[in-house]
């Protein structure tokens, strides 16, 4: 096994070696520019030296993430409780949701900054809107699947309805909850760098509009590379976090 874990890291390793040899060879052979598209090397090394900016961004934006984030996951299980176990609560609530999922974000985005100013609320708001969706839908799927016969075998023993929640529906649904949040994780970062592309003055948002306006290609290949870094680190821990739960739930 721990063999395979280490051929399986270096096919890897050598995977994405290769394509950055590949970038910085047709880069440099084909002459880019490199406001369009810097060598590789351009990036690591603005990386290294503008790494103070660059992670006094990014934990400006991680606070948005994580408070729109955690705002999602809240709001949206105790959404999905309520449309499961009140009925008008499902003719009513769950096609509004699915009627406002339908309509772009993005299109929104000039409304919320609007409505709740250039600062941190409506980044916040944003990134709650990118990721309460998909863990609403999650949350039903998994409290929906919950298997019948044990919903009648708690029935036939008496058991109250809370219990039955607690103790069935609840780590039930578990696994399908928690990819719903490994899925919005991600779309909360692009919810809070969509809000600080629209209105901000800090944020890898507004860096990477900054040092695109300014040529400065690097620079917005860096700032991207942070987006990405935090995106990948935030979905491990939720990843982990999803892990530690369901075996706590057992």
């Amino acid at each position: 096994m721990k063999h395979q874990v280490v051929r399986h890291a270096l096919q890897s390793g050598a995977f994405f070696l290769a394509l950055g040899l590949l970038w910085e060879g047709s880069v440099r052979v084909f002459e880019i520019r490199s406001y369009l598209l810097p060598p590789l090397s351009a990036i690591v090394r603005e990386l290294v030296s503008s790494r103070a900016l660059l992670f006094r961004h990014l934990f400006i934006t991680l606070e948005e993430v994580l408070l729109g984030f955690v705002l999602a996951v809240l709001g949206g299980a105790l959404m999905a409780v309520a449309v499961f176990f009140i009925p008008i609560a499902k003719r009513t609530i769950y096609p509004l949701l699915i009627g406002l999922q339908s309509i772009p974000k993005v299109g929104l985005a000039p409304l919320i900054v609007v409505w709740f100013g250039y600062g941190v609320t409506s980044k916040v708001v944003m990134s709650f809107l990118f990721a309460f969706f998909p863990i609403v839908i999650s949350a039903l799927g998994g409290l929906a699947g919950t298997p019948s016969h044990l919903v009648e075998h708690f029935r036939a023993l008496g058991a109250p309805p809370w219990i039955t929640f607690w103790k069935l529906r609840v780590p039930s649904a578990l696994p399908s909850f928690v990819d719903g949040c490994k899925v919005a994780m991600p779309l909360a970062v692009i919810g809070a760098v969509v809000g600080e592309f629209v209105g901000s003055n800090e944020g890898l948002g507004n860096l990477i509009l900054l040092s695109t306006s300014s040529s400065r290609g690097s620079l917005t290949f860096a700032a991207l590379a942070a987006v990405t870094a935090l995106s990948l680190g935030l979905f491990a821990i939720v990843a982990g976090l999803g892990k530690w739960v369901w075996w706590r739930a057992q």
